[in-house]
Order: C-alpha cells, then structure tokens, then sequence
C-alpha cells in the first residue's frame, strides 16, 4: 500500500522558516516515477497548490504567492520531497498536503494521490 507521510510542521513566528518533509512508502513505489508537489488548506477555504516538482528536480512549479519564499526539492533516493519555506506569514497557515501524479503539468490539478498533511501555523 502507498503512503505519503507527511511532517516537519510546527508553530513558528512570521518571517521564520520550516522544512516540511513528505516520505513515500510502499514496497514497490518509487517517487522517481513520480511528479511530486505541495498543496495547503486553510480554515474555511479550499485545498490551493503550493508547489510542483518534476521526477527529475530539474523543473519546479510555484503558486505566486510563495513564489521566492518557498523552495521544493526531491530525494529520490530517500523516497523523499521537500518544501523549504522562509519569511513565513500568517496567511501561509493551513495543512500542508503532499501530493504525486504522472504528469508534472496536471499536478497542480490536484487530482493525484494525497498524505494526511501536516499543520502549519505562523503567528503574528
């Protein structure tokens, strides 16, 4: 059975930083097939794309409002994606999710396989 598990979020002031951790589980799934990206939701509002990273790291995608703050790598060697986030505001509060699909451009969709996220919140 595959598994995205997500983790490294926390309670942090604004303009602070968090790496958020997304590993991938399951005895036959590899990553490396896989576009792999960031989605979050807030109270009250619905699920929005953060960010999108192709299977070989070497294309990335990010919404304009995290654009320059946020940054999404891959391991694919340790099964794992990353979301390193700076200068963190308070509307960047929500549950991050961890997402996979086939197709890089069809990410942002949202239509893949989800984590059960992890929560961020940036205080004032």
């Amino acid at each position: 059975q595959v598994q995205l598990v997500e983790s490294g979020g926390g309670l942090v002031q604004a303009g602070g930083s968090l790496r958020l951790s997304c590993a991938a589980s399951g005895r036959t799934f590899s990553i490396s097939s896989y576009a792999m990206g960031w989605f979050r939701q807030a109270p009250g509002k619905e699920r929005e794309f953060v960010a999108a990273i192709n299977w070989s790291g070497v294309s990335t995608h990010y919404a304009d409002s995290v654009k320059g703050r946020f940054t999404i790598s891959r391991d694919n060697a340790k099964n794992t994606v990353y979301l390193q986030m700076n200068s963190l505001r308070p509307e960047d509060t929500a549950v991050y999710y961890c997402t996979r699909d086939a197709d890089f451009y069809k990410l942002k969709t949202g239509r893949g396989y989800w984590g059960q996220g992890t929560q961020v919140t940036v205080s004032s």
